[in-house]
Formats: C-alpha cells, sequence, structure tokens
C-alpha cells in the first residue's frame, strides 16, 4: 500500500519516521480530523491552562464552526459565547477574562501547547532553554535539534515537520503577532568571548527562514553589529538565496560564509552561552 504524501483532509505533509508504523499529518494546529483533541490540549491546565474551556465547550465550538484553530479561541466574546449551552453571563465573563489572562505564558508551556508529536512538557522546557528564541526555533535544522537533550531522531523530524508546514507557521503567526500571546524573556547580558559579541555581519541573498529584520534584530541584541557592505572589518557574512556581489567579495577576504541553518545554529549556541552565564 502505498501513503498518501499530503493529509487528504488539510494537505499538509505525511510523515512517517524510521521504525514507525503509522503514517502522520503533520497539520497539528488547522488539521479538522484532529482540531478537537489539539484544541483541548492546547487549553489544558499544564499547556495554556484555560479554565472554564472544558471538553464540551470544545466540542460545541467545533461543531458550530466557530473556531477551527487555536487563534480562533482568542476572538471569542460574550456575544458569541452566550449562545452556547450552559453559558451565561458570568460563565462567558470569566471565559473571556481567562482567555486575554493567558496572553502571557513562558516558551516552554506555549510549546507545549502547540501539540507537537513526541514533545512533552520536559522536552519543551529544554527546548527552551536551549533556543531561548521561538523563531530560532523553528527555523532550526534536524541536527541541532538533535543536540538537546531528549531530543533524537524521530522527535527531531517531528519539530522540524511540524514547523516547516505553511499551515501551523501561519496560526503561531497570529497567536504571537496579531492575538499577542506572550513571555517574559530573560535579560540577556552580552559576554566577552561569546560568538556575536563585537563581530560584524553583512547579509546577502533573499532570506526565507527568517526576515532580514528578525535577523537584524537578533544580532544587535546579542552585541553583534550588521552592516551594508562587505570589508576587511567584517567577521560573517549570511548567505541566503540568489546572494549579490557581496558573496565574491566576501571569498576574495577570506570572510567566514555561512547559510540560514548555520545562521541558526550559531544563534542557538550563542543563547545557550548567554543563558549559562545567567544561571
Amino acid at each position: 500500500v502505498r501513503l498518501p504524501s499530503n493529509c487528504p483532509i488539510c494537505g499538509s505533509d505525511v510523515i512517517q519516521p524510521a521504525g514507525e508504523a503509522v503514517a502522520r499529518c503533520t497539520g497539528g494546529l488547522t488539521c479538522a480530523a484532529q482540531i478537537k483533541e489539539t484544541l483541548k490540549h492546547f487549553v489544558s491546565r499544564r499547556a495554556l491552562d484555560v479554565e472554564g474551556l472544558g471538553s464540551k465547550l470544545v466540542d460545541q465550538l467545533v461543531d458550530r464552526g466557530m473556531v477551527k484553530n487555536p487563534a480562533d479561541l482568542f476572538g471569542l466574546n460574550q456575544a458569541k459565547l452566550q449562545n452556547l449551552d450552559r453559558m451565561g453571563e458570568k460563565s462567558t465573563n470569566n471565559l473571556v477574562n481567562t482567555l486575554n489572562a493567558c496572553k502571557e505564558t513562558t516558551l516552554a508551556r506555549f510549546l507545549y501547547a502547540l501539540g507537537i508529536r513526541g514533545v512533552g512538557e520536559a522536552t519543551s522546557m529544554n527546548l527552551a532553554n536551549y533556543f531561548g528564541d521561538l523563531s530560532v526555533l523553528m527555523n532550526a535544522a534536524s541536527e541541532e535539534l538533535r543536540k538537546v537533550p531528549d531530543v533524537g531522531p524521530v522527535v527531531a523530524q517531528h519539530i522540524s515537520g511540524f514547523f516547516n508546514q505553511s499551515h501551523n507557521r501561519e496560526v503561531i503567526r497570529q497567536l504571537v503577532k496579531e492575538i499577542a500571546i506572550h513571555w517574559v524573556k530573560p535579560e540577556m547580558a552580552i559576554k566577552s568571548g561569546t560568538p556575536f559579541a563585537g563581530k560584524t555581519f553583512v547579509l546577502t541573498g533573499t532570506l526565507t527562514k527568517m526576515t532580514r529584520t528578525e535577523v537584524k534584530e537578533h544580532i544587535q541584541s546579542l552585541g553583534g553589529k550588521v552592516a551594508s557592505a562587505v570589508s576587511s572589518k567584517t567577521d560573517y557574512v549570511v548567505i541566503g538565496k540568489n546572494p549579490g556581489s557581496k558573496l565574491d567579495k566576501a571569498r576574495n577576504l577570506a570572510i567566514e560564509m555561512i547559510d540560514e541553518d548555520g545562521f541558526s545554529a550559531l544563534l542557538a549556541r550563542q543563547m545557550l552561552q548567554v543563558s549559562d552565564g545567567l544561571g
């Protein structure tokens, strides 16, 4: 029997990790076949802990077409909720207030709430501690993921497969950028000797995993500088697709060149060093 390469319900990639008998859809945040369990996990006590949003209420919201992914939960208001079974004025007010309060969480809880296969509470904490930044984790290569404690090749494949799906990334964008779910980032004191402190970066080509603005913000927040032109003072050239003349100049000057995966790995190591310094 030939397995489908895409889910017939949502179109996301179907993967079958080595050693597993079952192939699974990677569209966890949007697939209609999974959405009820996805939502129940997302709001559970050890995830975002949305008190008052139980299984029966989730079933109603999905069956009535009011919620199709976790981001839709935060669009619920009193007018929408009051028509549901057993939802009086006090219950609707409490739920709306709880949803607003749940926008402040931790990175580890948020990662756990996403329901990535194989990523439980302990692994979510390890991922949060290792990467320290959601966008860096989302763009990490499988090799970098496997450096995280308790993340083997199968779990790394589940994580990268999940974040590679545009449907999942769009829901995460809505949750973080539009709904403003957030977590407190620890103050990162820049240590001398870390990869970015005092280093100058130049970007060339089209970046696909992070925007140029995001890359610049990461570099600058960790003590580095971003220059517009390659010179003898440049330490790293980050190369995207279809790089321009900056690539040739970097080669002539023997400047270290890294692709986007290399930059993500370097960034993760820097954040780990900073985290160790704070501990």
